[in-house]
């Protein structure tokens, strides 16, 4: 069994996982345009209703928006199982004061590598003040290509043994491979971040990196994510 932690919600969601192969994964609400969050989340619990045995909902609200702690336990209250923060479009740092009411004991994925908003060592500053929370860092916790990103990445996994990185876009096998070495494989988990990215191309990030042993595959196509939603 293949876990996808993260895809989001739209039309052919789950044809896109048939093809890839992957039997669960974790949908999350796109960007609200035109109204609240509370229509995107109703709109992915609605899609795990439908498809119970393959999709697991995480809810979403903008933090600096009113009512925001109150949307989200609404929507925990639906059956949604965590929390997506999306620091870059909804226009907040993550590290905002303003976030921290929000986070409690289900896990938390940020959308991150986003320049002065969600970046590897600002999403370790959160993981830090919560560290009873499993925090999940997109894009394998940094975008900026330079090497820099890289390094406060594994600077925020030192600092911080709850946060997590995604495999999302990250074109850098070594990296992960790296990952794995120095904090070991549970500290990965594969997410293909669909419509966004190909989730077959994601797929082949994680099996062409020839330092992950058959074991550590298993761990960060599967069993990572099975044991942060609790489905192990």
């Amino acid at each position: 069994m293949i876990v996808d932690s993260l895809v989001f919600a739209a039309d052919g969601l789950v044809e896109a996982l048939d093809a890839a192969g992957i039997e669960r994964a974790v949908v999350c609400p796109p960007r609200a345009r035109g109204h609240g969050y509370d229509v995107e989340n109703d709109r992915v619990a609605e899609l795990v209703r439908s498809h119970p045995d393959r999709l697991v909902g995480f809810a979403r609200v903008d933090p600096l928006a009113p009512g925001a702690g109150a949307e989200l336990e609404r929507s925990l209250g639906l059956g949604l199982r965590g929390l997506f923060l999306h620091p870059w479009e909804d226009a907040f740092a993550i590290a905002d004061q303003a976030v921290d009411p929000l986070i409690g004991e289900v896990p938390v994925i940020v959308a991150t590598g986003y320049p002065w908003v969600s970046e590897a060592l600002q999403v370790g500053e959160l993981a830090r003040r919560h560290p009873q929370t499993q925090v999940v860092a997109t894009n394998g916790a940094q975008i900026n290509i330079s090497g820099l990103g890289q390094r406060d990445a594994l600077l925020a996994l030192e600092a911080s043994p709850n946060l997590l990185i995604h495999t999302t876009g990250v074109y850098r096998e070594d990296f992960l491979e790296g990952v794995v070495e120095r904090f070991g494989p549970e500290r990965v988990l594969f997410a293909s971040g669909w419509p966004r990215f190909d989730p077959r191309l994601e797929l082949l990030r994680v099996e062409w990196a020839p330092g992950l042993d058959d074991d550590a595959r298993t761990a960060i196509l599967r069993d990572n994510a099975a044991s942060l939603l609790g489905l192990a």
